[in-house]
């Protein structure tokens, strides 16, 4: 490796999680490759960690593969059965410690602030301290799940040390950004709490450092779809292999969580006029898949689809009716964007059906038909209203929606998130 060559490092939880994160690490990475960088890593968890930690998984054998150029790495555990946790933290953070050290100027962003954000700063901190001088520049995202999941919990239980600790972590990064204004708002509410509670100054550092990146979609992955007879084919192809119809069915495409509604749209379908004339497809899986199952057995009008693979997604998307993500606020989870919205808006087809929670409303503009969290009696009525649409309504709708999803698009977002960052040069 020469001495003109850059790196980028970006430290998530990737493919085969199913995770709008995970999809993001892979937009990022492909555009890097044309942007300057010849080395361009994904660090990320080994495939039977993810599997033990019982996170919601893609199919192995259906994940697209990465461009030449992105080497997905995923550093095995360090230590033995006397290290309970952390083993494979140490050993993700010690392959970082390589990378920083080995002479190539390198960009590193971490997705997640816990954990991935802790073994950036900790490898760095070690590499500097180790007289090593690396020439790294870091970038942490924090996701909604930082905040509700960690932060929250946290000051719930009184924890604030722990709390504490995360926003150190995260202003210990030369470009701190969160994926939406809502998630901002948030990190800075949560700020204050610690302040009050430890006499700590992170408010007001949060408001003044973070800035808003929205995640990154391959647009291009998901239109053109009804440009070509032959796209328009393949979706008819994948259709039919599930027994479905062009336009006779509502779609659910997300992680199956209570957070995501599944169950609201499952009691909304059933009492709505559409019950008789298209399924319910809820595609996913997840924490609350069981339940859900559970929720809507002996219904077969819903259709359960655990196996979607990323080609077979957006053909998905584009030949529902509708596309439906009534998502809710959970003590645990808010939704602080909302990726798959996005995804549907690109790839045409019906209207999305949704909610105006944390960050939906940043994601789909005044391109939804909205309903109020958990209301199913207005989830049935728009999903009626989508069904019925007319064919020159619904598509000047879907052309307005795409229009504002391009906004996205990962070479966009890119060249906002990564303006400015050279190794070697302090951020501004």
């Amino acid at each position: 490796m020469t001495q003109q060559s850059r790196r980028l490092i970006i430290v998530v939880r990737a493919d085969p999680v199913i995770c709008g994160h995970a999809t993001e690490a892979r937009g990022l990475a492909e555009v890097a490759l044309t942007r300057g960088f010849d080395d361009v890593r994904i660090v990320t968890w080994p495939i039977d960690a993810l599997q033990a930690a019982g996170l919601p998984l893609k199919p192995l054998d259906e994940l697209l593969p990465y461009s030449e150029g992105i080497t997905v790495e995923r550093p095995g555990p360090v230590g033995d059965y006397r290290l309970p946790d952390g083993r494979h933290l140490l050993g993700m953070t010690g392959r970082l410690f390589e990378l920083f050290t080995d002479g190539v100027p390198t960009v590193c962003m971490s997705m997640y602030l816990s954990p991935h954000a802790n073994a950036v700063v900790d490898a760095l901190r070690s590499a500097r301290a180790a007289g090593l001088d690396p020439d790294v520049v870091t970038v942490a995202e924090a996701v909604g799940s930082d905040i509700t999941n960690v932060v929250r919990g946290c000051l719930a239980r009184g924890e604030f040390g722990a709390a504490a600790a995360l926003f150190t972590t995260y202003l210990a990064n030369d470009r701190c950004v969160a994926v939406s204004q809502y998630t901002k708002d948030l990190i800075v509410e949560e700020a204050e709490q610690v302040d009050r509670a430890c006499g700590t100054r992170f408010a007001a550092q949060v408001a003044a450092r973070v800035q808003v990146s929205y995640p990154a979609v391959d647009a291009g992955l998901y239109t053109g779809i009804d440009a070509t007879p032959e796209r328009r084919a393949a979706v008819d192809a994948a259709l039919a292999a599930r027994g479905l119809e062009r336009d006779k069915y509502v779609l659910f495409l997300s992680r199956v969580a209570a957070a995501k509604g599944a169950d609201d749209l499952i009691a909304a379908h059933r009492d709505s006029l559409a019950y008789k004339t298209h399924r319910l497809v809820i595609a996913g899986t997840g924490p609350a898949l069981a339940e859900t199952k559970v929720f809507a057995e002996g219904d077969e009008r819903v259709l359960f689809l655990s196996d979607v693979g990323d080609e077979e997604k957006p053909l998905l998307m584009n030949g529902c009716a509708a596309y439906a993500l009534p998502s809710k606020p959970r003590p645990e989870f808010v939704e602080t964007f909302g990726i798959a919205l996005v995804e549907k808006m690109l790839a045409g087809g019906g209207p999305v059906i949704t909610t105006r929670t944390g960050g939906i409303p940043e994601a789909v503009g005044d391109n939804a038909i909205e309903v109020p969290p958990a209301d199913r009696e207005a989830l049935a009525a728009a999903i009626d209203a989508a069904v019925s649409m007319g064919a020159e309504e619904r598509a000047a709708r879907a052309e307005r929606a795409r229009k504002y999803a391009m906004r996205f698009d990962r070479a966009a977002v890119f060249d906002r998130l990564f303006a400015g960052l050279t190794p070697g040069v302090p951020v501004a």
